[in-house]
């Protein structure tokens, strides 16, 4: 980043990751860390701009002369929610997408990072995945409009950088919970999901809780906090068009039985859990490599996983009448 003041929009700057982000950057300040003169930082959410329509992201970007672009938003859901809405999910992302990288290529932003998922590679893989497998092969049937949204981001990067130079570029997270998480029901990721639904029990007293599918498929989660200062390092450091894998390490990897025994020991949920096999599981594992971020980020230093679904839950609790429930 230059030595003028920087400008960073924020796309989808209400949700988890954005909400993440704009915690640590006012942390920063508080430490004065970072030079507040330096660096304006601008989170928007739909009530600024629907992305999906051209016109309204062109007039964000004119309004706010961003010179840096860290691009969150996107139509997000669970795997019972993707596997329902697989078309709504590929056109409202691409479209999405499209509008904010042309915008950034209009406007002339000198850095756009975009986040992508581990969702997008291949369902048929080698293990662990790395950055390099993004597009070989289908990704799992459940999501693939979602997935081949995504996989349209690098696309779109290279194509940016090979005719016109310019510095856009993705990140890869793991599976990313923490506070303002979406807790929903029916369209939310499974940590958040099992966070609300087991909240729900222990409300009611019930004696056993019910987890959706066989409880083996493997996940790396990672902290939201965490990832909202692996975001910040790239913003600032990692200068290529390649993306880069932003995970916990392959050994931090959990089953969904564990992290709901973790979900069950924050919440001191005294009853059973229970699997319901009949209900999907979705892939198996989505084991992620992070040689390249550990070679260029060594230091890096991520919450144990049940200190921070201790945090994502006593956030909930503390903010359950404004948390995203619906």
């Amino acid at each position: 980043m230059s030595g003028d003041q920087s400008i960073i929009l924020v796309t989808g700057g209400s949700g988890l990751v954005g909400q993440a982000i704009k915690t640590v950057v006012e942390e920063e300040r508080q430490n004065a860390s970072i030079d507040s003169d330096k660096e304006k930082w601008i989170f928007c959410s739909s009530k600024d701009a629907d992305l999906r329509d051209k016109t309204q992201t062109e007039s964000l970007f004119e309004k706010h002369k961003p010179t840096h672009v860290i691009h969150l938003a996107a139509m997000v859901g669970g795997l019972f929610h993707n596997m329902a809405h697989n078309l709504d999910f590929f056109r409202e992302n691409m479209a999405i997408n499209d509008n904010v990288l042309y915008a950034s290529y209009k406007y002339n932003v000198q850095k756009v990072v975009s986040c992508l998922s581990t969702c997008i590679f291949p369902d048929k893989t080698t293990y662990p995945i790395d950055e390099t497998m993004i597009h070989n092969g289908p990704p799992h049937s459940s999501n693939y409009g979602y997935s081949y949204a995504k996989r349209m981001i690098d696309v779109l990067n290279r194509g940016y950088w090979e005719q016109h130079g310019r510095m856009f570029t993705s990140v890869v997270p793991c599976n990313v919970f923490g506070p303002h998480d979406n807790f929903s029901l029916t369209a939310s990721h499974v940590l958040p999901a099992l966070v609300r639904r087991m909240h729900d029990a222990v409300l009611n007293d019930e004696p056993t809780f019910t987890v959706l599918g066989s409880g083996r498929p493997l996940r790396q989660f990672v902290y939201s906090l965490d990832l909202a200062r692996l975001f910040l390092w790239v913003l600032r450091s990692y200068d290529s068009v390649e993306p880069i894998i932003l995970s916990v390490d392959e050994e931090a990897e959990v089953s969904i039985a564990e992290a709901a025994e973790a979900v069950k020991r924050a919440h001191n949920y005294k009853g059973e859990l229970v699997f319901d096999s009949s209900k999907a599981d979705g892939q198996l594992r989505k084991t992620a490599s992070t040689a390249k971020l550990r070679a260029l980020c060594s230091g890096f230093e991520f919450t144990p996983f049940q200190s921070a679904v201790e945090l994502t839950v006593r956030w909930f609790l503390a903010n359950r009448e404004r948390a995203r429930t619906h």
